[in-house]
């Protein structure tokens, strides 16, 4: 298997990214990695350094006739998201990502892939390790958590570094060139509540959805695709409002990240309304699944009776849920009015976790426009606190603003055009790129993010082109060799 990627061309690349993919790495617990970095900049004898909340940096100085182009920051993060289909045996701690070549695609076996942002560190390291690429003096800036919280972005101290560009290699589409993304913020809303005892002559029922496509919560916001937090309370509601359904459990979602593929519920009916509960909720299944036949063909909502549970919801504060997770706004919230067709503002509801007696809502709002983040996450905030949810709004990150007139921009789109014959669409990406966080701390460094074409990100379907990375890795070389003079 990991031989199969080894072979692949361009090997240096997916050597590295097989190397990298051997260590586990998710999301706040990135010490395995941050160790296996460092081990290889010191092993090449390069300056290596961790800082005070775990980033690496590793410098290497230009290549001969090189000297006098200015200094890179190349730059990638080292956690991924680790996502796994249900029914897939595997633990993200311990074990490295089990990939296989599936025509022009590298996919995992049934887990998130870690091409976003492996193949960014990959290159970082072929370059660092090369003794035959051309390259100005670079600083190699590796992050850590990015998926979660940015923190190694935020954490980075100026002065640090003395590059004067920034390549940020966390773009997945090979035919764009970005140059400005979104903040973002996390909006969690929570309570407890009383339990009651289950009436007697009561049903048992666990309501199961799955089998959606899942995605980027940025990037695929705007995909139309399924929240399976979102249909699972459509279900809820209307059983609900039509025979009092009363909840025991809820268990939808995983990372605010990704836009959620599966939602489990318990609950229970009373037996008189047993029939006709279960007639109606076949009729709003397959109203759900054909407004989403086109998007979603591999969705799944089941109910089967189970064990009686031991206690269920306080029936005022399970209506204000459903209510409340009705209110709240799932998707765009609104278009950039400046840049075609990118999504301004949005809102992911990630997490919905009913159990012993609280609550919890988790969601992520994106924008690249800091008033119109507020607003959303305020509306999400009040929309909770009627309810008499405790709303806290953690986390918040800028977002980055575009550069038309960035010099290193206008390196690229040449050397594209010159490889390619075609032009670079040159976008801002709904995302929570690092570059605004860094800009912060280096204000002044031009900064630029590019990549290889990646499917999926954030879900079990991530797979990333093979014919991608190879155009890819030679617009990288080309770039390296084209730095502006000092």
């Amino acid at each position: 298997m990991s031989q199969e990627i080894r072979n692949l061309e361009p090997k240096v690349l997916w050597n590295k990214f097989a190397d990298l993919n051997a260590v586990p790495r998710p999301s706040k617990k990135e010490e395995r990695v941050i160790a296996f970095m460092k081990d290889f900049g010191a092993k090449l004898g390069l300056e290596t350094i961790e800082d005070e909340v775990g980033n690496v940096i590793i410098k290497k100085p230009a290549t001969a006739g090189q000297e006098n182009r200015k200094t890179i920051v190349m730059q990638s993060h080292l956690d991924m998201v680790h996502q796994k289909n249900s029914d897939t045996v595997f633990d993200f701690d311990t074990q490295g990502i089990e990939m296989y070549v599936d025509g022009d695609w590298v996919r995992a076996k049934g887990t998130t892939l870690g091409a976003d942002n492996g193949l960014g560190v990959a290159t970082i390291m072929a370059v660092l390790e090369s003794t035959d690429i051309v390259h100005p003096a670079i600083e190699a800036l590796f992050t850590i958590d990015e998926e979660t919280g940015m923190t190694g972005a935020m954490g980075l101290k100026g002065g640090l570094l003395k590059g004067e560009i920034l390549l940020n290699l966390d773009t997945e589409e090979d035919d764009e060139i970005d140059i400005g993304c979104a903040g973002g913020i996390d909006v969690t809303a929570e309570r407890g509540y009383a339990e009651e005892d289950v009436p007697e002559n009561s049903v048992g029922y666990t309501i199961t959805v799955k089998g959606l496509n899942g995605g980027h919560s940025g990037m695929d916001i705007n995909k139309g695709l399924g929240n399976a937090n979102k249909i699972m309370n459509r279900l809820l509601f209307d059983s609900f409002e039509n025979f009092g359904l009363q909840i025991a459990e809820i268990n939808g979602g995983s990372l605010r990240n990704a836009i959620p593929r599966e939602s489990v519920s318990k609950v229970i009916i009373s037996e008189i309304f047993d029939e006709a509960f279960v007639f109606d909720m076949q009729e709003v299944i397959n109203d759900i699944r054909t407004e989403y036949k086109t998007t979603e063909p591999n969705l799944t909502i089941t109910i089967e009776k189970g064990n009686l549970p031991a206690k269920v919801m306080d029936l005022g504060v399970q209506e204000g849920l459903t209510r409340a997770l009705y209110a709240a706004l799932n998707g765009v919230y609104r278009m950039s009015a400046d840049m075609e067709d990118l999504v301004e503002t949005s809102n992911n509801i990630a997490r919905v976790i009913v159990k012993d007696g609280r609550l919890h809502v988790g969601c992520l709002t994106r924008s690249s426009v800091e008033s119109s983040k507020m607003d959303l996450a305020n509306g999400l905030r009040a929309a909770f606190e009627l309810i008499g949810c405790e709303v806290t709004q953690s986390g918040s990150y800028p977002g980055w603003t575009p550069n038309v007139n960035s010099p290193i921009l206008e390196v690229l789109k040449e050397i594209y055009e010159k490889q390619n014959n075609s032009q670079p669409a040159v976008v801002a990406c709904h995302a929570g790129l690092e570059c605004g966080i860094l800009g912060t701390n280096y204000p002044d460094m031009d900064m630029i993010s590019f990549g290889p074409t990646i499917k999926g990100a954030h879900s079990p379907d991530e797979r990333a082109s093979i014919q991608s990375a190879q155009k890819y890795w030679k617009f990288v070389l080309e770039i390296l060799q084209n730095i502006p003079l000092k």
